[in-house]
């Protein structure tokens, strides 16, 4: 069988991140991408200047026509900006009875742009992250998500994580993009304990869509059966490769996007980087 995974989030016109990003990345990792768009932005690399909503009787829509037909493995869940939006998807979802939900609860762009209301927080928090397979919070957005003070050690990531758990996830994967030191350490709480995943912190202005990017390779590697600490280890290894690259390809004026197709660009098609 083609594994597969849906992508529910918001465009980016720019095509760095959202559904762009998570598309191109089911693409890289061998999984055939299916998308339900939820916002329309426009937006580069410079940053997001309009959001249009998806009227969210056609998100639900859009659900009701991918899961009546596709066999789906795998579901993230990206840029949901407003309060019916997210209900309409949690009750589309609840109804085919979808399970493998990778949650990443994204507020702000890379540019510092504002992507989620803050009306919407809470209903993010009590529809959709207790359906989650997994929550894939940044330090800001698991601080914003439980009202407290943004992560400054590890021992406070453990604790936040905890903290999330507790409302109903399976699993919380704290990153740890926004910290500093050599490393870029991500913390993967679940009931069973805490998985410690490090990668060395790449020096780059290309980080549009790490979070998107990081998501849905999870998503990528859960549709293809991997069980979820090997799907998030395998998904740093393939965002870490993809920061290495970013560099190698130029691509508007601001934050530049990471390399999706490292791994492919050159290796098998020809094409340079």
């Amino acid at each position: 069988m083609t594994a597969i995974a849906v992508t529910i989030a918001g465009s980016d016109s720019g095509g760095g991140a959202g559904i762009q990003a998570d598309l191109k990345t089911f693409s890289a990792l061998g999984v055939y991408g299916a998308s339900v768009i939820a916002a329309l932005t426009a937006q580069n690399t410079r940053g997001v200047t309009g959001i249009h909503d998806v009227p969210p009787e056609f998100v639900r829509a859009q659900i009701d026509a991918v899961f009546s037909d596709l066999a789906v493995d795998a579901v993230k869940i990206g840029m949901l900006s407003q309060p019916d939006t997210i209900r309409a998807v949690a009750e589309g979802l609840a109804a085919h009875n979808v399970e493998t939900i990778v949650l990443d609860p994204v507020m702000v762009a890379q540019s510092g742009d504002v992507l989620l209301r803050e009306e919407a927080i809470a209903v993010l928090r009590a529809d959709l992250v207790p359906m989650a397979l997994v929550v894939t919070p940044n330090l800001p957005e698991a601080a914003r998500l439980l009202d407290c003070e943004e992560a400054a050690t590890e021992d406070e990531m453990r604790d936040q994580g905890a903290r999330l758990l507790g409302l109903g996830p399976k699993a919380v994967l704290m990153k740890g993009g926004h910290g500093t030191g050599a490393e870029s350490v991500d913390l993967l709480v679940t009931a069973a304990g805490v998985t410690r995943l490090a990668a060395p912190r790449i020096a780059t202005e290309n980080t549009h869509g790490t979070g998107c990017t990081l998501s849905s390779a999870i998503a990528a590697g859960l549709a293809r059966g991997l069980t979820l600490e090997h799907a998030v280890e395998g998904a740093k290894a393939y965002l870490t490769d993809a920061l290495r690259a970013a560099d190698r390809i130029s691509i508007g004026h601001g934050h530049g996007p990471v390399h999706h197709f490292h791994a492919v660009w050159g290796a098998r098609t020809g094409v340079q980087p």
